[in-house]
């Protein structure tokens, strides 16, 4: 029996999902260019591309450059402190769509959610054209009528994505927490034929993604499981990815370059 057969083909289709799928990440405080020459290197996987690398938007046009138009550059604002400095996220906005970029993900001021509405606006306007994604940090919002209420700001604002979280806080995507997301795309008419889901943080397996790829399938059918519509985000999922479509199984030693 091969590699390939023990693993099983679901778990396979679900490690090419992932791949494709897949937000290739590095917002580490001391990133640089040195790093995003190693990801976009990784983002180029020998079972295809990454969907996007997402980058510091100081690094957002050297990955550009370094990256096949098949590979989306998306690039953070307002991160990851989700602060109400309308002015600051609307810079970081800028630099983005000037750097080349495809995508926005934003944070929303979630300490603040009546400061939201205004400071997404501006955001949306600043990026016209390109994929809006907005980071609800559910993790710290943790109750139902917060993230409930956070959807509906963002969706009122014109997000092409609901994300969960930065990855930078102690409790980032949740089961729990993508369905409030799923639900509240579904359950508004100019969002659910269009808008996506994003859960990011936490998410290290294929096994950890299947559980996202379901929760997606479920709300968006089979062809909805697709980047226009279905990320993850993630630094370290990409191992595991590798592996089982290579027929390991197991994430390979530390060092490698996968």
């Amino acid at each position: 029996m091969s590699p390939h057969s023990t693993l099983g083909p679901e778990r396979m289709h679900t490690a090419r999902i992932a791949l494709a799928c897949l937000d290739l990440t590095s917002l580490n405080d001391g990133d640089t260019e040195k790093d995003i020459v190693k990801l976009c290197e990784r983002a180029q996987t020998p079972f295809g591309p990454v969907a996007a690398v997402c980058v510091w938007p100081r690094l957002a046009a050297f990955a550009r450059a370094r990256l096949p138009a098949d590979i989306a550059v998306a690039a953070v604002a307002n991160f990851p402190h989700g602060g109400i400095d309308l002015a600051l996220a609307v810079s970081d906005t800028e630099a983005i769509v000037q750097a080349g970029a495809q995508e926005v993900d934003v944070v929303l001021p979630y300490r603040h959610l009546d400061s939201a509405p205004a400071l997404l606006a501006a955001v949306r306007k600043a990026c016209k054209g390109l994929t809006l994604k907005v980071i609800l940090e559910t993790g710290e919002l943790q109750q139902v009528e917060p993230i409930r209420r956070a959807c509906r700001i963002a969706l009122d604002a014109g997000a092409d994505f609901l994300k969960t979280s930065t990855g930078k806080t102690p409790v980032s995507a949740t089961p729990d927490a993508a369905r409030l997301l799923l639900d509240a795309i579904a359950n508004n008419p100019a969002s659910r034929g269009r808008v996506g889901f994003k859960p990011s943080g936490g998410i290290r397996t294929v096994a950890d993604a299947a559980v996202y790829i379901d929760l997606a399938r479920h709300a968006f059918g089979e062809a909805g499981v697709k980047p226009a519509r279905f990320r993850l985000g993630a630094s370290g999922l990409l191992n595991d990815i590798v592996s089982v479509l290579a027929g390991q199984g197991t994430a390979p030693a530390a060092g490698s370059t996968y």
